[in-house]
C-alpha cells in the first residue's frame, strides 16, 4: 500500500500561500524601538536626576545606586502599563543556548480585599530562579537550589506580548556565574580598558574604548508538515538520515536568488518585530544551500548584540509558525549541502570615533592599526586551542571542515597587502613609521559602468578568523549557539594580550626608550611569536592539517578533547588574570559541555534506533516481501529458465535488502550496546570521550545503510519526506 499520509503532507506543503502581513503605516524608522523601554522613553518616564544617573551608568560604567531603582522601577511600570503589560519576567541566559524566563504579575494586596497593580525596585534589580534547575556543572546540587538574577542596565528592558522583559545575569547563591551574560559583561570590561590603556600611546582624547559585534543569522526554513513527518527533525533538530537529492546546490542557483513568497512574507514578518523591538536588522537573502537563508543586522554594542540575536532566534521560531514553517538552527540539519553558521564580526572603536582595527591616514594612525592587528593575532595564536573550544558543540562538529564552513583549525587570514606589510615590519632593521595603501580603483572597461573600489583585501571563506578591511570575521560560530561563547573568550584573550603589550612597552620606554621605538621592537617579536597563526591558503586541504600540526596550531577533532582546553593552565591564567571566570566556573562550565554532548548524541541514537527499527526495517521488508510475491508469481506464469531471467533484477533487490537490514539490526544492537556501556562510565569527561569515540560511529554505519535502502525501496511505500521534498519551497 502507498504511503498517502507522505504525499498528502507534500502536497499540503506545496499548496500552501504566503500569509498576509501586517504592515505598519510608518516608516521602520518611526516604529523602530517601539516595545523598548529605550532612552526616549526613559527621558520621558524618569525623573531627570534620575535619568541622569542611569545614563551615567549606561554609558560611563558607574555603579549602580539600587536607591534609585523604586524611581526606575515606577517609571517602567507606568510605560508597560500603558502598553497593555500585565506581567515582568527576568529574562536570563543560561548554559542552555536559550534563554530563560518565569512570569509573575503587577498585582499586590492592596489591605482592603482588593489588588493593585505593583513593581518595586527590589523586584526589579532581583529575583531568585532555582539554580540547581538550569546546568550548572555541579555549583548547585538539588538541596542548594538558591540562585540570583540581577539586573544588567546597559540593555534595554523590552515588550514580549504581554510581559515587560528585563535582561539580567544569572549567579549562584555562591557567587558563581551560571549564564553567558556574567562572563561577558567582565570579557567586555577587561578588553575595554585594556584597549583604552594602550590607545593612550596614540590619542589623548581616548576615554572609552567599545567592543562591536554584528553577527549573521544563517537558518533554514521547512514546511511544518513536512517537519513534523520527520521524528529526527522534530527531535533533534536534524536529519539523522537521507540520501542527497539529485539537485541540491551543485547549480549555485540559490544563493541570492529570487526570495520564495511565502519566505518573503516570513521575512517581512520577521523584520517589522524585530525592528519594533529595536534590533537592527538589515540585510536578508538567500544562503547557497536550498531553503537555506541568512539575516544580518547594523553592527552594535557586543552586549546588546548578543542580547538581540538570542532573541532573535525565539522570534525567528514563534514568526516561522505563524506562517507554517519551522525554523531549523541546527548548524548541519541536511547532509552533502551547506551547514548553517553565525558569522561573528568583531571590532573594537574608541569614543573619539576611531575604529581601532582600520587602516589611519598617517603613519602614526597606521602605527595604531598594526599594533591592534598584531595584538589581535598574540592573542588567536596563544589561545586557539581554547577558541575552538569556544565554537564547538556536537552539532557545529557536523558543519565544521566543508561547503564553505571553516575548518576545526583556527587560523587567520589577513590578504596580500597587509601580510607584506607585518613581514616587512618584521625584518626591518629600522623603527621607521609606515603607509598603507586605502582602496583602490578597479577600471573594467565598460564605460556604462563607474570604476569599482577594490577592498584592500580578498575574503577566503576557509579561513575561520579573517581580517576583512576593518575588522574580523570569526566564521567558526554554530547558528544554534550563544554568540557570547565565542565572544567572552576573544575579548579575554584580547584583554590580555593587551595588557601585555602594554608592559612590555612601558618596560622599554621606562629603561629609556622612545615611545615609537619602543612599540616597534614588541611588535616585532610579536609578530615573529604569533606568525604560525597567520594562512591565507586553502583550509580544506590536508596539507594545511599537515602544516598546521608542525605550527603547533589545535588540529583535534574530538569535541570533547576539544573541550578540555578551557582548563588549560594558560586558559585558567587568561581567564582569572582577566577576572572573567575563574577555575571553579570554568570546571563548571566544561562538565556541562560533556553533559550536553553526551545528551545530544544520546537523543540523536535513540531517535536513530527507533527510526531504523520502527519505520526502515518494516518498510524495507514489506517492499521485500512484495518482490519475493513478484518472483513467486513469475515463476507460476513463466518457464524455470525465464523466470530466473526475467527476476534476476528483484532477486538481487531482495538479497540486498536482506543484507542491508540484518546489518542495520546488527549497528542498532552495537549501537545500544556502546551507549549502554557509555553510561556506566561515571566521569562525564570520560563518558563523552566514549560517546564521541564509539556511539558515533555505529550511528554513521546504520545512515549508510539506510540512506542505500532508500534509493531501492518503493518511493510510496517510503515513509519519511525525502531530501528532495523538504528542501524545496514551492
Amino acid at each position: 500500500m502507498a504511503n498517502d499520509l507522505r504525499f498528502q503532507v507534500v502536497e499540503e506543503a506545496f499548496k500552501k500561500r504566503p500569509v498576509e502581513v501586517k504592515v505598519p503605516k510608518e516608516r521602520p524608522s518611526q516604529f523602530f524601538g517601539k516595545y523598548v523601554f529605550d532612552r526616549k522613553k526613559m527621558y520621558k518616564y524618569l525623573p531627570k536626576d534620575i535619568y541622569d544617573k542611569m545614563i551615567d551608568v549606561m554609558d560611563n560604567g558607574a555603579s549602580l545606586d539600587r536607591g534609585i531603582a523604586d524611581s526606575v522601577a515606577a517609571g517602567m511600570k507606568q510605560w508597560a502599563l500603558e502598553m497593555g503589560v500585565t506581567h515582568y519576567t527576568h529574562w536570563f541566559q543560561p548554559l542552555t543556548e536559550g534563554t530563560a524566563e518565569k512570569h509573575d504579575a503587577f498585582v499586590e494586596h492592596d489591605g482592603k480585599g482588593g489588588m493593585i497593580e505593583a513593581f518595586s525596585g527590589k523586584l526589579l534589580v532581583q529575583q531568585e530562579p532555582d539554580a540547581s534547575s538550569f546546568p550548572n556543572g555541579g555549583i548547585r546540587n538539588t538541596f542548594e537550589a538558591r540562585g540570583y538574577s540581577a539586573w544588567d542596565p546597559t540593555s534595554p528592558v523590552f515588550i514580549i506580548d504581554d510581559t515587560l522583559c528585563i535582561p539580567t545575569i544569572f549567579i549562584a547563591y555562591t557567587g558563581e556565574a551560571l549564564d553567558y551574560k556574567a562572563p561577558l559583561l567582565r570579557a567586555l570590561h577587561a578588553v575595554g580598558k585594556a584597549a583604552k590603556d594602550v590607545c593612550q600611546y596614540f590619542y589623548d582624547d581616548v576615554t572609552k574604548v567599545q567592543v562591536n559585534l554584528g553577527w549573521e543569522q544563517e537558518y533554514f526554513l521547512v514546511d511544518e508538515g513536512l517537519y513534523s513527518a520527520r521524528p529526527d527533525l522534530l527531535m533533534t533538530g536534524r536529519t539523522l538520515m537521507g540520501h542527497e537529492s539529485a539537485k541540491n546546490q551543485q547549480m549555485d542557483d540559490h544563493y541570492f536568488g529570487t526570495i520564495p513568497d511565502r519566505v518573503q512574507a516570513f521575512m517581512k514578518d520577521l523584520e517589522i518585530q524585530a525592528l519594533e523591538l529595536a534590533i537592527p536588522v538589515k540585510t536578508r537573502h538567500n544562503e547557497v544551500a536550498p531553503n537555506q537563508f541568512e539575516l544580518a543586522p547594523i553592527f552594535e554594542e557586543c552586549n546588546l548584540a548578543v542580547d538581540h540575536n538570542m532573541l532573535l532566534m525565539s522570534l525567528m521560531k514563534k514568526v516561522a509558525r505563524n506562517h507554517g514553517f519551522r525554523v531549523l538552527l541546527h548548524e548541519k540539519p541536511f547532509a552533502g549541502i551547506n551547514g548553517s553558521g553565525k558569522h561573528n564580526n568583531w571590532s573594537l572603536s574608541a569614543d573619539n570615533g576611531v575604529l581601532l582595527h582600520a587602516p589611519g591616514k598617517t603613519p602614526e594612525e597606521n602605527l595604531r592599526f598594526v599594533t591592534f592587528i598584531v595584538e589581535t593575532l598574540m592573542a588567536v595564536y596563544k589561545h586557539n586551542g581554547l577558541l575552538k573550544a569556544s565554537i564547538m558543540s556536537a552539532t557545529n562538529a557536523h558543519r565544521l571542515g566543508g561547503n564553505e564552513a571553516p575548518p576545526a583549525i583556527i587560523s587567520s587570514f589577513l590578504g596580500t597587502q597587509l601580510t607584506e606589510l607585518l613581514d616587512h615590519i618584521e625584518q626591518s632593521d629600522k623603527n621607521e613609521l609606515f603607509n598603507l595603501k586605502g582602496k583602490q580603483g578597479m577600471q573594467i572597461d565598460i564605460p556604462q559602468i563607474p570604476d569599482l573600489i577594490v577592498d584592500n583585501t580578498d575574503r577566503n571563506r576557509t579561513s575561520p578568523f579573517a581580517f576583512t578591511g576593518n575588522r574580523f570575521e570569526f566564521r567558526a560560530p554554530g547558528s544554534s549557539v550563544n554568540c557570547a561563547s565565542a565572544m567572552i573568550a576573544l575579548n579575554a584573550a584580547m584583554a590580555e594580550a593587551l595588557t601585555s603589550f602594554k608592559e612590555r612597552v612601558d618596560a622599554k620606554i621606562k629603561a629609556g626608550e622612545q615611545m615609537i621605538p619602543a612599540i616597534l621592537e614588541v611588535l616585532k617579536d610579536d609578530i615573529k611569536t604569533c606568525k604560525p597563526i597567520r594562512f591565507d591558503g586553502n583550509g580544506y586541504s590536508e596539507a594545511w592539517v599537515k602544516e598546521a600540526a608542525k605550527r603547533g596550531l589545535d588540529v583535534e577533532k574530538s569535541c570533547p578533547v576539544i573541550f578540555e582546553h578551557y582548563l588549560d593552565d594558560s586558559s585558567v591564567k587568561m581567564f582569572e588574570s582577566t577576572k572573567v571566570m575563574n577555575r571553579k566556573e570554568l570546571e563548571a562550565r566544561n562538565e556541562v559541555k560533556w553533559e550536553m554532548y553526551v545528551k545530544t548524541v544520546q537523543i540523536e541514537a535513540r531517535v536513530l534506533g527507533d527510526l531504523a527499527m520502527n519505520h526502515i526495517i518494516p518498510v524495507s521488508t514489506h517492499y521485500q516481501s512484495q518482490l519475493i510475491k513478484n518472483v513467486q508469481g513469475m515463476k507460476d506464469v513463466f518457464s524455470a529458465d525465464k523466470a530466473e531471467r526475467l527476476s534476476s533484477r528483484n532477486m538481487k533487490l531482495i538479497e540486498e535488502i536482506a543484507e542491508r537490514t540484518e546489518k542495520i539490526e546488527q549497528f542498532v544492537d552495537d549501537l545500544t550496546e556502546a551507549r549502554r556501556v557509555a553510561n556506566r562510565i561515571e566521569n562525564i569527561h570520560q563518558r563523552a570521550i566514549a560517546y564521541h569515540d564509539t556511539v558515533c560511529p555505529h550511528m554513521e554505519a546504520i545512515r549508510t545503510e539506510i540512506d542505500k535502502l532508500e534509493l531501492i525501496v518503493e518511493d510510496g511505500l517510503w515513509t519519511l519526506p525525502k531530501y528532495r521534498e523538504l528542501l524545496f519551497i514551492r
